[in-house]
């Protein structure tokens, strides 16, 4: 086989259309492109324009909104701590925070802190330092000998105005 001989696949490849180029191509006169008029133009066009009708975007009802005080937590089930342990990316006897969690390939990356919940059981007393837990996770690390302390979630700092009052 030589580089001139190579070919593509038989039917892989199309020709293009080429319109414009008379009635019996059936591709003639507005070549494809209905009336006249805006949309018939080239690189205009009206999002979500529905010819008068109104737009499905305006006919839906508004709903919702985005907190932008919201706070994205990673979650974390003691099962996968259990888990992490057992392969030994984590110290049982260090705390347990986001970053022990991201250096042992718990967490990929530390977001606004870490909740942890209850799923699965842990074998040996941990002490964790997480932003939020859930009920069934303090009742299961507490039984187990171990502590949870809950950090206070980042405030973002509002710098002081210097008026004085």
């Amino acid at each position: 086989m030589k580089l001139n001989e190579i070919s593509d696949n038989p039917g892989a490849r199309q020709a293009r259309m080429r319109v414009g180029r008379g009635i019996g191509s059936g591709k003639g006169k507005t070549g494809g492109r209905g009336g006249k008029g805006q949309t018939a133009r080239a690189g205009v066009r009206i999002k979500g324009f529905e010819g008068g009708q109104m737009p499905l975007h305006r006919r839906l009802p508004k709903r919702g909104f985005n907190n932008i005080f919201a706070r994205e937590l990673n979650v974390v089930n003691l099962d996968r701590v259990q888990a992490a342990i057992e392969r030994g990316v984590l110290d049982a006897q260090d705390t347990i925070d986001v970053e022990a969690l991201v250096r042992g390939g718990v967490l990929r990356r530390a977001k606004d802190g870490v909740r942890l919940l209850g799923r699965g059981e842990i074998k040996m007393p941990l002490q964790f330092a997480v932003h939020s837990a859930s009920k069934s996770a303090i009742a299961m690390v507490e039984k187990a000998g171990g502590s949870i302390n809950i950090l206070a979630q980042k405030k973002d700092v509002v710098a002081d105005t210097g008026a004085a009052t």
